[in-house]
């Protein structure tokens, strides 16, 4: 019987940054022991599954939470840094707290900061714009599970997982931004539905 190609995503562990309520973006933010442990509830849930690449960001809680996942995989022979599956860059408010957005400028625009589609993002992203690198990533992921025959686990940010989500399930806009991407979900796609 041939085996289907696979692909495992799932988001980094809960970080320092997360836990405090701080947008975090390309920032660099370690696990907590919480989300250490989120990384080996992942790791558990990939156990018995079978995959030959992994795809992981520049960012280390995309490598520690990948690390754990790794340990049950002697199969996995190959890992790939992709940036096109990085979190969203949240330009000039990185590095602040949602309480001292919200303080300064109000829950409205802070809503729109967090959750608006197209708004701008001083020297940041906005939802529409990290849709525009997740679409020819799903297409590059599509063609090279093909060509070379592998399942991928990709380990992500919140951010990058909504959009993904959002091409490959056909979701609408307002559905998007509305989701929370658990730390210790993994969604899992079969190649035919990229």
């Amino acid at each position: 019987m041939k085996q289907k190609l696979k692909v495992y995503l799932f988001r980094h562990g809960q970080t320092f940054y997360n836990k405090n309520g701080w947008f975090t973006g390309w920032r660099e933010s370690s696990l907590t022991p919480k989300g250490k442990r989120h990384a080996e509830t992942i790791a558990r849930k990939l156990k018995n599954k079978k995959f030959q690449v992994a795809i992981q960001t520049r960012l280390s809680r995309s490598k520690d939470t990948l690390k754990p996942v790794l340990k049950y995989h002697p199969e996995c022979k190959k890992i790939i840094t992709d940036n096109r599956m990085i979190e969203r860059s949240y330009g000039i408010y990185a590095g602040n707290s949602h309480n001292s957005i919200i303080k300064k400028y109000g829950q409205e625009v802070y809503d729109k900061i967090h959750r608006g589609w197209d708004v701008h993002i001083p020297k940041g992203e906005n939802f529409k714009q990290i849709e525009q690198r997740i679409k020819p990533f799903i297409k590059w992921l599509k063609a090279y599970m093909k060509k070379n025959k592998v399942s991928v686990a990709i380990s992500a940010h919140g951010n990058s997982i909504r959009l993904f989500r959002k091409i490959v399930e056909g979701a609408n806009v307002n559905d998007t931004v509305k989701w929370f991407i658990p730390y210790d979900k993994v969604f899992e796609y079969d190649v035919s539905e990229l």
